[in-house]
C-alpha cells in the first residue's frame, strides 16, 4: 500500500488532500485502503492520537478522477460539510476537463436528465419522465487548447453520478481516456483527465473563506503544459 499523502490544507476540522486517480475515495469491493484511511493514519502518527482517529467523508470522486478532496476531523464539521455539499450554499466546486473535441459554443449552461445504470455503473442523459430520472446541471467554459486536446473548467451545480462526464460526452466532448463514455483510447495510468481543481467555501465553524486549489496530476505532460499555460495568463 503507498501511502503518500498530498496535503492541500489542514487546520483543527478539516484536512484537504489532492486524490490521485489510482486512490479509492471510500472502500468498495477492491479491498484497498481508502483515502479515508490514510488520511487517519497520517493524522494518527502526526498528532500522536491513541486509538482510533475520527475522518468523515464530506464527499466523493471517482476512482479515475484526481483533485481535490475534503475530509472533516470532527463530527460538526463533517455534518457542516456534508449539508453544504448537498445544497451547494456557500461552496463552488470548480473541475478541469481535457476533452477530445472543442465544444460548438466557448462556454454554456448544460441542463439535462440523467438516469444511472448501476448494472455497468454508468449515467445515461434520458427524459424528465423515465424512472429514476435526476436533473443535472454544470457550467463550462473553454479556457486552453493544445495541438490535439481542449481544456475546459466547469462549475458543478448539481452533484449527479458520473455528471460531468455523461454531460459532456452528450455535447461530443469526451474526456480523454474515458473509454466508459466514448474516448478512443485509454490514458497510460488508467485514469481519466479530469482533475477537481478547486473548492470554495465557507468554512463550517470560523465561517472564513476558503479556497483550496489541486495541483494537477505530476508526470503528466498534457496537463502540465495546461497548468503552466494557466499560471501565466
Amino acid at each position: 500500500m503507498n501511502d503518500f499523502l498530498e496535503i492541500l490544507y489542514e487546520d483543527n476540522h478539516l484536512i484537504a488532500v489532492n486524490k490521485r486517480v489510482s486512490d479509492l475515495a471510500q472502500g468498495d469491493e477492491t479491498g484497498d485502503a481508502p483515502l479515508a484511511d490514510k488520511v487517519a493514519a497520517y493524522i494518527k502518527v502526526k498528532y500522536n492520537k491513541p486509538g482510533n482517529v475520527f475522518v468523515g467523508v464530506t464527499h466523493r470522486l471517482d476512482r479515475p478522477v484526481s483533485g481535490v478532496m475534503i475530509f472533516a476531523r470532527t463530527s460538526k464539521a463533517l455534518a457542516r460539510m456534508n449539508e453544504m455539499f448537498k445544497s451547494k450554499n456557500q461552496l463552488d466546486k470548480i473541475y478541469w476537463a481535457i476533452v477530445e473535441k472543442s465544444p460548438e459554443k466557448p462556454e454554456g449552461l448544460l441542463v439535462n436528465y440523467l438516469r444511472k445504470n448501476e448494472k455497468n455503473n454508468k449515467a445515461y442523459v434520458c427524459k424528465p419522465t423515465d424512472n429514476g430520472a435526476k436533473e443535472a446541471q454544470l457550467e463550462y467554459k473553454l479556457i486552453d487548447k493544445s495541438d490535439k486536446y481542449y481544456l475546459l473548467e466547469v462549475k458543478l451545480l448539481t452533484g449527479r453520478h458520473h455528471q460531468i462526464r455523461a454531460q459532456l460526452a452528450n455535447i461530443g466532448c469526451i474526456i480523454k481516456g474515458d473509454l466508459k463514455y466514448g474516448a478512443k483510447r485509454s490514458n497510460a495510468d488508467s485514469g481519466i483527465s479530469l482533475h477537481a481543481r478547486r473548492i470554495e467555501f465557507v468554512h463550517p465553524v470560523s465561517k472564513q473563506p476558503v479556497s483550496i486549489v489541486a495541483p494537477v496530476p505530476k508526470g503528466d505532460s498534457l496537463w502540465q503544459f495546461f497548468e503552466e499555460r494557466q499560471q501565466t495568463k
